[in-house]
């Protein structure tokens, strides 16, 4: 079923029949209605393609999320996951583009083929060439991350700083002094990822404000890599008494290191850090911590984009959330005696 069969049993003209679809043009209400009842006879519905090339509009927005490793994280699925279904409330479909550089073959075929109407990003660098690209094409696009130079452009942003310095302040009221820091993987510094700049960031100055010895690590994105984080922290530092991470894949790796060297959480180890609701409430003791907020992120974005799409004139807005931590079971005061003879105090790694 087609335009013209649709117009020869409603006994207008194909064009008719094509403005009333698209409203480019004035239709009167008399004959709009005559249309709209032979197609709910018939059944029809258009061509995604066809009205595409109507209407210069594809209804399609792109998620360019590289995985950060191997694999997704729980988070990285979440985050997903809340841009899709927040799509589809703005009846948009979503293309997953999974492209790190703006060289990458997949992130140019979403641009030169225009296969979409505007882009998300996710897991932004400091300096980010997809940003740049995106920003000199004038193509409509919104962050979820900011680099280091935000202004000018959409975004949606985790105040990793202050949710980081949030988790030291918290522990050091509670009596620790001496704290380790779990990040992302090395080669994600090395890449320049801003969550995990932002929040060793604000992870050291914390530290520094409150006088606290600590000591920072690069962690894979798994339960192993978790396990043996942790023991390289009692092994520096056998004092240790807590830790923050932004590593939420290695937290089961990080709980399972200190059940193994005999550590009771939160009597003996203090545990927190910044990561999605419903993965701190899979460990036990459920963690304390600054849930990451990525079903309100993914929605902002989509909602960003749309606004964008609607008014391409519009001056560039963004969000900034620092939501506040989530006392749960894993963190507690500081034991009186330390496991082992504190160590030199030592700065950041």
């Amino acid at each position: 079923m087609n335009i013209g069969e649709i117009a020869k049993r409603a006994g207008v003209s194909r064009s008719t029949v094509s403005y009333a679809l698209s409203g480019k043009r004035p239709v009167s209400d008399e004959t709009r209605e005559k249309i709209q009842r032979v197609i709910d006879d018939l059944g029809y519905r258009p061509n995604a393609s066809a009205r595409a090339l109507a209407n210069g509009r594809t209804s399609t927005i792109g998620l360019v999320f590289p995985p950060a490793g191997n694999h997704y994280t729980g988070m990285q699925l979440d985050f997903i996951g809340s841009v899709v279904e927040a799509a589809a409330a703005h009846d948009y479909d979503v293309l997953l583009s999974p492209s790190g550089v703006d060289s990458d073959r997949s992130f140019q075929r979403l641009l030169g083929e225009r296969r979409v109407d505007g882009a998300i990003l996710m897991e932004i660098r400091l300096q980010d060439d997809r940003v740049d690209h995106l920003a000199e094409l004038d193509f409509p696009s919104v962050t979820i991350g900011r680099t280091a130079r935000p202004e000018g452009t959409w975004w949606v942003g985790l105040d990793h700083t202050a949710l980081a310095a949030a988790c030291v302040h918290h522990l050091a009221d509670l009596g620790h002094r001496r704290i380790a820091f779990v990040n992302r993987p090395e080669q994600l510094l090395r890449a320049g990822y801003e969550s995990a700049h932002r929040g060793l960031d604000g992870f050291t100055k914390a530290a520094a404000e409150r006088g606290l010895t600590v000591r920072s690590y690069r962690c894979g994105d798994d339960p192993d890599s978790g396990q043996a984080c942790l023991e390289r922290i009692l092994h520096d530092d056998p004092a240790t008494t807590a830790l923050v991470t932004l590593n939420e894949a290695a937290l089961g790796g990080l709980y399972r290191g200190l059940a193994h060297a005999g550590r009771h959480v939160p009597r003996d180890f203090s545990v927190t850090g910044v990561v999605a609701s419903r993965w701190a409430q899979t460990v036990t003791p459920q963690l304390t911590a600054a849930d990451v907020p990525a079903e309100e992120m993914g929605r902002r974005a989509v909602d960003l984009l749309i606004e964008r799409l609607d008014h391409p004139g519009a001056a560039p807005r963004h969000h900034l959330l620092a939501p506040p931590i989530s006392l749960r079971a894993s963190t507690g005061p500081a034991g009186n005696a330390p496991f082992a003879e504190a160590p030199t105090p030592v700065s950041p790694s």
